[in-house]
C-alpha cells in the first residue's frame, strides 16, 4: 500500500516514493525572439546615452539643443563667476499677475517738456504709489524745453530720495537730456491742433523711443508710460492694471470741465478698435500720412474706449482695442524686447502711441483697455475757452458791480429816509405840542373874535357850534 504525505500538493509530482513542487512547470517560457529584442532596445539606449555625454562633452553648444528638449534646462543655469560680468535669465522677467509679491520690477518712464509747473502734481501721485517703490525705478527726457523743467525735476527728486520715510525713495533714477527740434508750441491750441498732428507725433516717438532704449535694462519686466498732468488716478493703479495680466493695457482717461462746458469730457480718444471705414480711408491717404482721432478731417467710425465709460461699471471690464493713447500704459517688457516700439514713421497710416498699438497687434501680444477704470486729466482751457471765459469775468465784474451800486444806492435812500423820518417826527412834536398851546390859550368861555385875515373872523361868536367847528378846522389843519 503506497504511503501518503500529508505535505504533498495536488499539483505535486512524483520523485520516487516523495512529491516535488515545481509551479514553473506550468508557466509559459519566454519566446527567444522577444528576448532578444528587449535586449536590443537596452544596448540601443545605452549606446545613445553614451554617445549623448561624448557629445556634451566634447560639444558645448550641444546642450541648448539636447537639454531643453528632454527637460533638463536647468543644467544649463550656470554662474559666471567673471569679474565685470552680469548674467541674466530673460526667461524670468515675462511678467505675471502680481508682481509685487515676485520682485517684479517696474520702469517708470515720463517724457518732459516745459513740464514745470505740472510736476509738482506728478511728485505727489508718485508719493502715494501703493507698488513697492524700491522696485520702480524712474526715467525722464527733457527736451525742447524753455522753462524750469529740469531744474524743477533735479529738485523734486532731492527731495522725494531725502524723504525719511524708508517706502518713500524709488529705486534707480536716470534723467536724460536730448531735444528733438519740436516747434510745436505746448498751448493747448497749438498743441492740439489738427496740422501739427503728424508732425508733432512723429518727434514725440521719437523721443519715447530714446527714453526706452536708454532707460530699460534686462531685469525691468514692466514698463508704465504716464504723462505729468495726470490730476487724479488711484493709488493702485499699477497693480490694478498689472492683475489683468495683459501685454499692453491702458485705462479710460477724462477730464474735469467747467459747469458751463458740461462738468466733464472723454479726454483720450487715441485708445480704440479698428473700423472698416478706417481702414477704406487709409487707402485713400499717402504713404506718409498720419491718421490721428477726434478730428472732423478723419471721420473714421471707430469705437472709442473714452465714449464706452459707465461710472457706475465694473473697473475690471476689458476691451480689445487696436490703437493706444499715452497718458497711461503699462505693458510688459518683453513687448519691447520683441521689437514692437513707438513708430516714428506712418505705420499703418498710425504714428506714436496708435502706431505702437497697431504693431503690437500686428505681433500677436494682446492689448486691452479698460471703459470704465477711469483717470482724469488736466482741463487745459483752449483758446475759445479762454475768450468765453474772459466775456464771462467782465459779465461776472459788471454785474457785481451793478449789485454794489445797486445796494449803494438803496442804502443812500435808507438813511435819507431815516433823517427825514426823524425830522418829520420832530416837525409833528413840535405841531402837535403847538396845538395843545393853543387849545389851553382859547379857553371855551372867551369869545373868538376874528380880524379881517384870521381863520375865525366870521365864526359865531360866543357860539358853541362856532367854537367847535374853529376846534376842528385847527386840527385838520394842523394834522
Amino acid at each position: 500500500m503506497p504511503v501518503k504525505h500529508a505535505h504533498a500538493y495536488s499539483n505535486g509530482h512524483v520523485y520516487g516514493n516523495t512529491f516535488s513542487i515545481s509551479p514553473h512547470r506550468f508557466q509559459p517560457r519566454a519566446q527567444p525572439a522577444l528576448r532578444w529584442r528587449r535586449q536590443l532596445v537596452v544596448r540601443i539606449l545605452a549606446i545613445a546615452f553614451v554617445s549623448a555625454i561624448i557629445l556634451l562633452m566634447i560639444f558645448p553648444s550641444f546642450r541648448y539643443f539636447l537639454l531643453p528638449s528632454i527637460g533638463l534646462s536647468s543644467l544649463l543655469r550656470t554662474t559666471l563667476d567673471l569679474p565685470n560680468v552680469r548674467q541674466y535669465d530673460l526667461g524670468h522677467f515675462q511678467g505675471s499677475a502680481r508682481g509685487w509679491e515676485r520682485g517684479e520690477r517696474i520702469l517708470l518712464c515720463a517724457p518732459l517738456r516745459d513740464a514745470e509747473t505740472n510736476l509738482p502734481l506728478f511728485f505727489d501721485h508718485l508719493r502715494n504709489f501703493t507698488y513697492p517703490h524700491h522696485l520702480i525705478d524712474l526715467a525722464f527726457l527733457v527736451s525742447d524745453s524753455k522753462d524750469r523743467t529740469l531744474l524743477t525735476l533735479v529738485e523734486s527728486l532731492e527731495k522725494i530720495q531725502a524723504d525719511p520715510n524708508p517706502a518713500i525713495p524709488y529705486g534707480e533714477i536716470s534723467v536724460f537730456e536730448k531735444d528733438f527740434g519740436q516747434k510745436v508750441q505746448q498751448d493747448v491750441t497749438n498743441r492740439h491742433g489738427f496740422a501739427a498732428q503728424a508732425s508733432r507725433r512723429k518727434l514725440m516717438a521719437q523721443a519715447r523711443n530714446w527714453l526706452l532704449s536708454a532707460a530699460l535694462q534686462p531685469y525691468h519686466t514692466w514698463v508704465y508710460w504716464r504723462d505729468v498732468d495726470v490730476l487724479t488716478a488711484p493709488a493702485t493703479i499699477l497693480e490694478d492694471l498689472m492683475r489683468h495680466n495683459k501685454d499692453v493695457i491702458v485705462p479710460n482717461v477724462w477730464r474735469p470741465l467747467p459747469d458751463w462746458l458740461g462738468g466733464e469730457q472723454p479726454y483720450d480718444l487715441n485708445s480704440w478698435q479698428e473700423s472698416e471705414t478706417a481702414l477704406a480711408l487709409a487707402d485713400t491717404l499717402d504713404e506718409d500720412a498720419v491718421i490721428v482721432e477726434g478730428y472732423a478731417e478723419y471721420a473714421t467710425w471707430r469705437p472709442h474706449l473714452a465714449y464706452l465709460r459707465d461710472p457706475y461699471g465694473d473697473p475690471d471690464v476689458e476691451m480689445e482695442i487696436d490703437g493706444v493713447g499715452g497718458v497711461s500704459i503699462l505693458a510688459k517688457a518683453k513687448v519691447f524686447r520683441s521689437g514692437v516700439h513707438f513708430p516714428a514713421f506712418s505705420f499703418e497710416k498710425h504714428a506714436e502711441t496708435e502706431g505702437f498699438g497697431k504693431m503690437a497687434k500686428r505681433m500677436k501680444f494682446s492689448v486691452i483697455g479698460l471703459p470704465h477704470y477711469t483717470i482724469w486729466h488736466l482741463y487745459e482751457p483752449s483758446a475759445d475757452d479762454q475768450q468765453h471765459m474772459e466775456e464771462m469775468e467782465k459779465e461776472r465784474k459788471k454785474a457785481e458791480a451793478a449789485a454794489k451800486a445797486a445796494e449803494e444806492e438803496k442804502k443812500r435812500l435808507n438813511d435819507g429816509w431815516e433823517l427825514k423820518k426823524e425830522q418829520w417826527e420832530q416837525d409833528k412834536k413840535e405841531i402837535k405840542n403847538k396845538a395843545i398851546q393853543d387849545q389851553v390859550v382859547h379857553k371855551p368861555d372867551d369869545k373868538l373874535v376874528g380880524g379881517d385875515t384870521g381863520p375865525l373872523a366870521h365864526v359865531g361868536e360866543g357860539s358853541e357850534t362856532g367854537q367847535e367847528e374853529a376846534a376842528v378846522n385847527t386840527r385838520s389843519e394842523i394834522f
